[in-house]
């Protein structure tokens, strides 16, 4: 077939042991990007102040901003296009052939599953805080408690666990709004200078040039995973009409609260205070106005706003190893589904090994850098990679399949989708300017990555299921050429 892969032929079982409920409108679809990305604003956004101090963050937000903005325009196009679980695998398989859809594929999983971890340590932070000295079960329990609480949910089906993640969306919303509220009376824009520069550098960029673009990793994660919107497609009613909707609403809701976080957060405690701040809105509204009831508010109900991001993402790691799965590119067992229609293996297994991640990268930290943020190098690092290979799909797309009907198109193509790839290649470079241990994670991604292109090659690039809907469409279009020829 010219793409050195090999497919077996499914019973109809297969596929029907293998199928999703379509329950998911616009709100929903803005609940869930929403959901997958709000724990940005309420922890891990701030190790950027620590990276480029205030100036560095604030020019690295606006350049992940563009970023983000225009690859969501060119992600709708091609998700109206091929509505299927697969998200970004499916657009780069059409595109890229099936070694581009599996590399696609294994950044975004990588992602997905290690982002959850980097917001169990953040959840962990907010209940450390809560005492005046964390007792030590936190560190090792939280993360554990969360992960059973959120994946016990998700196997209750997508319209129990969309449904509530959209409670939860609305609630860590309105907390966050209460926050800024709470705290706008009390800002000095001058507290945002406050962090010492080093040689030759000013107050508003006190680590230079280079500053900026190791605040790039923290940037991104006001954002990071808003991608992952399209994994619902098959559970969308109208996916040509709500998936844009959905997410082009949920990415400028997300820019909106990324501004109130970053500019009102250091203008209350400091850019120094909050650098390396394990709960940074909390920290901010008891630095103008003590443990009274916006703190508390803020750190008890504000949880809302890390779980929506940690359930939300469990859903999403969900989808995407599911359609992976499904394909056989994954081990098969883990796309079957339950009576409730959740992949429950691809729930249970990625949480199971976001936990001992959270656990080795721990035990081989220094201090140097928080656990957290060297987990956040991780997801951004292989989300850049899938973010470089969706643009260059979409417009290899337009050229090799102009028939494909395409209900959404992008606005300003072919300059969106090149705008978001420049953005994402300069973005990837950000850990030469981190330090040795971000570095060191990178590398380990980078070692992941080729262990499952290793899996792949060797053997499940032999044993792709021909039926799956990602793959039909490919499996068609090849059959068509040898009968041409």
């Amino acid at each position: 077939m010219g793409e050195q892969v090999e497919y077996e032929d499914v019973e109809a079982q297969y596929l029907e042991d293998r199928s999703l409920r379509r329950t998911a409108g616009p709100v929903l679809l803005w609940g869930l990007g929403v959901g997958y990305v709000i724990s940005g604003d309420y922890f891990g956004w701030n190790f950027g102040l620590n990276a480029g101090g205030f100036g560095g963050l604030l020019i690295a937000t606006v350049f992940m901003a563009t970023l983000y903005v225009t690859m969501i325009f060119s992600i709708a196009e091609m998700a109206t296009a091929m509505p299927v679980a697969g998200g970004p695998y499916a657009f780069a398989r059409r595109a890229l052939g099936p070694w581009g859809g599996y590399i696609t594929g294994l950044a975004v999983t990588i992602e997905y599953v290690v982002a959850p971890a980097v917001i169990a340590t953040g959840i962990g932070g907010y209940v450390a805080g809560m005492f005046p000295a964390a007792p030590p079960w936190v560190e090792i329990w939280v993360p554990v408690i969360a992960y059973a609480m959120f994946v016990g949910v998700s196997l209750m089906g997508s319209r129990v666990s969309l449904a509530l993640l959209l409670v939860i969306t609305i609630i860590s919303v309105l907390v966050l709004l209460v926050w800024a509220a709470a705290v706008l009376p009390h800002v000095e824009w001058s507290r945002v200078l406050d962090m010492a520069p080093s040689a030759g550098n000013s107050n508003f960029l006190p680590r230079g040039m280079e500053g900026i673009v190791a605040a790039l990793p923290a940037a991104g994660w006001f954002y990071l995973a808003i991608e992952g919107v399209p994994l619902a497609a098959e559970e969308t009613r109208n996916p040509a009409r709500d998936l844009p909707r959905g997410m082009i609403a949920a990415m400028l809701s997300l820019v909106a609260f990324s501004v109130l976080a970053l500019a009102l957060a250091p203008a209350a405690a400091g850019t120094t205070a909050l650098a390396t701040s394990d709960n940074p809105l909390p920290a901010a509204i008891e630095a103008v106005s003590g443990r009274g009831t916006i703190y508390w508010i803020t750190t008890v109900v504000g949880l809302a706003g890390l779980v929506a991001s940690f359930f939300g993402i469990i859903f999403a790691y969900s989808r995407q190893i599911f359609s992976l799965s499904r394909a056989g590119y994954f081990p098969r067992w883990l796309s079957r589904t339950n009576r409730n229609r959740a992949p429950h293996w691809a729930l249970i297994v990625p949480a199971i090994v976001g936990y001992a991640i959270i656990r080795v990268v721990d035990g081989f930290n220094d201090g140097a850098v928080a656990t957290g943020d060297l987990l956040m190098q991780i997801a951004v690092f292989a989300a850049l990679i899938s973010y470089v290979m969706m643009m260059v799909s979409h417009m290899l797309l337009r050229r090799r399949a102009p028939e494909l009907v395409r209900p959404y198109r992008t606005p300003g193509y072919p300059f969106t989708p090149i705008i978001a790839l420049v953005l994402s290649l300069i973005a990837m470079t950000s850990s030469l300017f981190y330090g040795e241990a971000a570095l060191a994670v990178v590398l380990g991604t980078a070692a992941m990555m080729a262990v499952g292109m290793l899996y792949f090659g060797l053997y499940s690039r032999h044993r792709l299921v021909a039926e799956a809907p990602e793959e039909e469409a490919s499996v068609v279009r090849a059959a068509e050429a040898e009968l041409d020829a």
